[in-house]
């Protein structure tokens, strides 16, 4: 660490190793620095970055944290704005295992600074020394976070809120090239998808997916002319589902009887073919076979 030194004799200032200059001066200088980080003062330390006297905000203290570090567990959205709008560093790991400001965001509980990060593109797959990311980190706090005390309700949605903007996060950082396949209702939908960067394909919330995306995914289903039923047979949860052939889909596919044309079940129904052998090989669009 070097400091621009003004000296007393009307010498121009210069650049000085920390270790050539006294304690007591190094410590005038950083001291309403680190206090005001310490305490999370945004208004004080937006006085001292606004002197604009060339200070490191990466600076690091023994155990190579940052102030951004601090201000992250801290919860204070107003001095990770102030820090990284300064030039800090969000993804500078400390000496101490590794750890990231999102890190300290997931541990700490606070979702409106891991929001803010990751909007400041704060890498959401960053390990720390144990291969842990914000989300491994913050899943990790919440498993060991009591169910059913009321103390710990309100520790428990917090993390249940960052790991929610970790997953958003990650998912958009790891780009989609398409959706393939859909399966479950409700608030439990989800989307078989397919990864730019060549990822094994991966079911992932609806939530979690640009909705355009999910548009065009959901505009070809219902475009989809379904010709006729082939079979019937008993689903997963003992609902109903029948084989369906298609005129633009050369594979017959196995849909649940809320996505199948109710005259064409009825169609089905009346032929007395219900209990006709079907070619259990079809593809379901639900993910089952």
């Amino acid at each position: 660490m070097e400091y621009l030194i003004e000296w007393e004799d009307d010498h121009a200032p210069t650049w000085v190793p920390g270790s050539l200059i006294a304690g007591d001066v190094v410590a005038e200088y950083e001291s309403p620095f680190w206090m005001a980080v310490k305490k999370g003062d945004d208004g004080k330390l937006k006085e001292i970055l606004d002197l604009d006297d060339g200070r490191d905000v990466d600076a690091v203290d023994p155990d190579g944290r940052t102030a951004l570090l601090f201000v992250a567990g801290l919860g204070s959205e107003a001095c990770v704005r102030l820090l990284v709008e300064a030039g800090a560093d969000v993804n500078h790991r400390d000496n101490g295992g590794g750890l990231t400001a999102l890190h300290m965001a997931a541990g700490y509980v606070r979702p409106g600074v891991a929001k803010l990060l990751t909007e400041y593109g704060a890498d959401p797959l960053a390990g720390d020394d144990r291969g842990r990311t914000p989300l491994d980190l913050a899943r990790e706090v919440l498993n060991s976070t009591p169910k059913g005390n009321p103390v710990q309700f309100a520790r428990r949605l917090g993390l249940e809120s960052v790991i929610k903007i970790l997953e958003g996060a990650i998912f958009e950082f790891a780009e989609v090239e398409e959706i393939l396949e859909k399966r479950g209702k409700g608030t439990n939908v989800e989307y078989l998808v397919k990864w730019k960067d060549g990822e094994d394909n991966e079911w992932v919330k609806a939530g979690l997916i640009g909705e355009d995306l999910v548009k065009d995914f959901e505009d070809g289903l219902e475009y989809a002319v379904a010709e006729c039923v082939m079979g019937r047979r008993d689903g997963e949860d003992g609902k109903n589902e029948y084989l369906v052939k298609w005129s633009d889909i050369e594979e017959a596919t196995w849909e649940p009887e809320e996505n199948v044309d109710p005259e064409l079940i009825k169609t089905f129904e009346g032929s007395g073919s219900q209990d006709v052998r079907v070619d259990t090989s079809a593809t379901s669009s639900n993910g089952n076979v």
